[in-house]
C-alpha cells in the first residue's frame, strides 16, 4: 500500500513540474503562441512595386499567427519611421537609389534579403520613337519632347540619379515632378496621340506592357541605374521581436514577371488582396522553405 502510494505522489509530482516547465517555455517564446504575437508593422509607399510584396508577405505573416499593420508614408518618412522601431519592414529598398537612407540609419535598420536583383531604371519613351534607343540620341531634338521629362515626386533619391544623367549628357530638359500616378496619366495622354513623350520608368511595372515602352540605355554614365537591386529592410529589432518572421524575411524572393503580372492585374482593376492570395496558393512550396518548415 505504502509503494503504491509513493509511485502516486511521484507521479503527481512529475506532472505538476512539467506543468511548470511547459508554460515558463510558453511564456519565455512569445514567437510561438499566437496569443502573444507581437503586431508587426509593414511600410507602405504609393508605388506599385511596393503594393504587390507588401499585400503577399502581410497574407504570409498573418497565416503565421501575427497581426500586421500597414502605414502608408512618402519615402523619407518610411526610413525615419524604420530606424525609430515605427516600421518594423519594407518591402521595396532600392540599391544603390536608396542607400543614402541605409548609411544615414545603419545603426538600426539593415538589408536582410533581395527581392530580386535584375530591377532596371532609367529614361522612357515609347518604342514608337524608333530613332531614340540610348539617352544620347536626345541630344539636339529635346524640343520633340517640349524639353521635359515626366517625372515621380522629387523627394525620391532616384530623382537626383536622374539629374545626374541630364547633366550628363548636357540635355535641355526640365524634369517634371509629381505621383506615380499623374506622370502616368500625363504619358498615357500623349501616348494614345501617338505623341512623343519622355518620362521616367523602372521596372518591375506594368507601364512596360500597358504603354508599350522601352528604357533607353545610357551608354555615356552606365554606373547610374546600373545594377539595380530590389531588398527587404527591417528594423534591427525585429530578429528579437518576431525570430520566425525575421527568418521568414531573410529568405524571401520572388521573379520580376510574377511582380510585373501581379502589378498588371491590379492596375487593370483586381483586388491586390485577391491577386496576393493567388500568388499564395500558388507558391506555397517555395513559401514553406522560405520559412524553413
Amino acid at each position: 500500500m505504502k509503494k503504491s502510494l509513493y509511485i502516486l505522489i511521484a507521479l503527481l509530482l512529475s506532472a505538476v513540474m512539467y506543468g511548470c516547465s511547459s508554460s515558463g517555455a510558453v511564456e519565455n517564446d512569445a514567437d510561438n503562441n499566437k496569443e502573444n504575437k507581437p503586431t508587426i508593422t509593414l511600410a507602405e509607399t504609393n508605388w506599385t512595386s511596393t503594393l504587390v510584396p507588401t499585400e503577399i508577405v502581410k497574407n504570409i505573416l498573418e497565416n503565421m499567427g501575427y497581426k500586421v499593420e500597414g502605414q502608408q508614408a512618402e519615402l523619407g518618412a518610411v526610413y525615419t519611421g524604420l530606424s525609430t522601431g515605427d516600421v518594423d519592414i519594407f518591402m521595396d529598398s532600392w540599391a544603390p537609389q536608396q542607400n543614402q537612407y541605409m548609411n544615414e540609419y545603419s545603426d538600426t535598420i539593415e538589408r536582410i534579403s533581395a527581392s530580386y536583383e535584375d530591377a532596371r531604371a532609367g529614361m522612357v519613351v515609347p518604342k514608337y520613337m524608333e530613332d531614340i534607343n540610348d539617352v544620347g540620341d536626345l541630344k539636339g531634338k529635346e524640343d520633340m519632347v517640349n524639353n521635359e521629362i515626366l517625372a515621380i515626386s522629387e523627394s525620391d533619391p532616384a530623382m537626383e540619379d536622374l539629374q545626374d544623367i541630364i547633366d550628363a549628357y548636357n540635355l535641355d530638359v526640365e524634369m517634371i515632378n509629381s505621383s506615380e500616378g499623374a506622370m502616368l496619366a500625363a504619358a498615357k495622354a500623349k501616348i494614345e496621340k501617338k505623341e512623343p513623350v519622355l518620362l521616367y520608368g523602372w521596372e518591375p511595372h506594368s507601364m512596360f506592357q500597358l504603354l508599350d515602352l522601352k528604357i533607353l540605355t545610357n551608354n555615356k554614365v552606365p554606373e547610374i541605374y546600373g545594377d539595380t537591386s530590389v531588398h527587404v529592410v527591417v528594423n534591427k529589432g525585429l530578429k528579437e521581436k518576431a525570430p520566425k518572421a525575421y527568418k521568414f524575411l531573410s529568405n524571401w524572393s520572388i521573379s520580376i514577371d510574377d511582380m510585373e503580372d501581379m502589378i498588371t492585374k491590379i492596375d487593370n482593376g483586381q483586388n491586390p488582396e485577391d491577386v496576393a492570395q493567388t500568388w499564395v496558393e500558388n507558391h506555397q512550396d517555395k513559401i514553406d522553405k522560405m520559412k524553413g518548415d
